[in-house]
């Protein structure tokens, strides 16, 4: 693993005009097809801004200190210099748009409240876009009952039912929302260097995310026997992907360019730079992207996956009960989407509606 300590990579920033830097780099963003099923992927560290320097003589004036990571880039290659100047641009984000701002919600049912117009400009906003289907697809295709964690998944939502109804002959229903949170951010100062040191981001469902922000006790779904195993097989996995894997590595990405940001807006608050350009939504400097319908292709692409599903098969299963041992159970199971056909079915529906919302990076959750 090479890592690069400072690449000589600095912005001068003009805030009356324009952004003064390299020229706009933008990356293509490369999406599972619907109906893709997405695997799980061995750990990798990708390019990182680790850290910033900054020079109070010169307030308009930053060092990036960058971390090659995984990606054997050399100093002076193109490709680091282009995935730079992509952090460089989530930063600059990161540090103009209001960190109430920063999340995105893929649904079919709020196609108004996918994303907030500042950061739908941004190259940023299409790459969170872009994270959120991964989850989605990811998600849908962890409880695949033909491979290991899906079937450990349902054998214990079936071996739960069974328990709690004698008989695991009834349709179950999964309708969460999953989110990914900010969990900690560590930064460490010395003298004009900000450094992260520790960053991690949480998984959780919609409603333990909610009862947490409220502190309060969370009671909604607390019986529903497939919240409570998702939480126990399928959240725990997402959490280490999420964190560590290739699939999720623009998020990392992001998060810590978000992190230097909120720490600069919360440290150098009083700095002409935070105060012109903080939380000021001033995304037409430079970090807006060139295809304005990136967004709504994200989002279209989106919905055929939701209307597909990653999986949708017949499946019989034996019957646990003696009296009709010679009769199988027939299910049908349905992931990532929406299949209206199988309801008031003996079916079993999964309905996954999932949510990417990158809180503030130093506040606690």
């Amino acid at each position: 693993m090479f890592k690069a300590p400072l690449i000589n990579i600095f912005i001068l920033v003009t805030f009356l005009i324009s952004i003064v830097a390299p020229k706009a780099y933008t990356e293509e963003l490369y999406l599972p097809e619907p109906g893709a099923m997405i695997e799980l992927t061995p750990a990798f560290e990708p390019v990182l801004i680790k850290g910033l320097k900054i020079h109070p003589e010169e307030p308009f004036k930053f060092d990036f200190i960058v971390d090659t990571g995984h990606s054997g880039l050399k100093t002076n290659d193109l490709q680091l210099k282009e995935q730079s100047m992509k952090l460089i641009k989530y930063f600059l984000t990161s540090l103009t748009v209001p960190e109430k701002d920063l999340w995105v919600n893929l649904s079919p049912y709020e196609k108004d409240r996918r994303i907030a117009d500042n950061l739908g400009q941004t190259q940023m906003g299409r790459d969170m876009l872009g994270e959120d289907y991964i989850l989605k697809q990811l998600t849908a295709s962890l409880i695949y009952p033909q491979k290991s964690l899906g079937k450990e998944f349902w054998d214990k939502v079936y071996a739960k039912t069974q328990q709690m109804y004698g008989t695991n002959q009834i349709p179950v229903n999964t309708f969460n929302k999953v989110w990914i949170v900010a969990d900690k951010a560590d930064v460490f100062e010395k003298e004009n260097v900000a450094y992260v040191v520790g960053a991690h981001l949480k998984v959780m469902l919609e409603e333990d995310y909610q009862s947490l922000s409220k502190h309060t006790t969370s009671t909604k779904g607390t019986n529903s026997v497939a919240s409570k195993i998702i939480r126990e097989v399928i959240i725990p996995t997402i959490e280490t992907e999420v964190n560590k894997g290739k699939n999720f590595s623009l998020l990392r990405q992001m998060f810590y360019s978000m992190i230097l940001a909120s720490w600069y807006k919360t440290a150098l608050k009083d700095a002409v730079i935070t105060q012109i350009y903080g939380n000021q939504s001033k995304v037409k400097v430079g970090i807006n992207q060139d295809n304005h319908k990136a967004n709504e292709e994200i989002f279209q692409q989106y919905l055929k996956a939701y209307k597909k599903g990653v999986f949708n098969y017949i499946q019989e299963d034996k019957n646990s009960d003696s009296a009709v041992q010679d009769r199988p159970i027939v299910r049908k199971y349905f992931s990532g989407g929406e299949d209206f056909a199988m309801l008031g079915d003996n079916a079993t529906s999964i309905l996954n509606r999932l949510k990417v919302v990158p809180q503030s990076a130093l506040s606690s959750t």
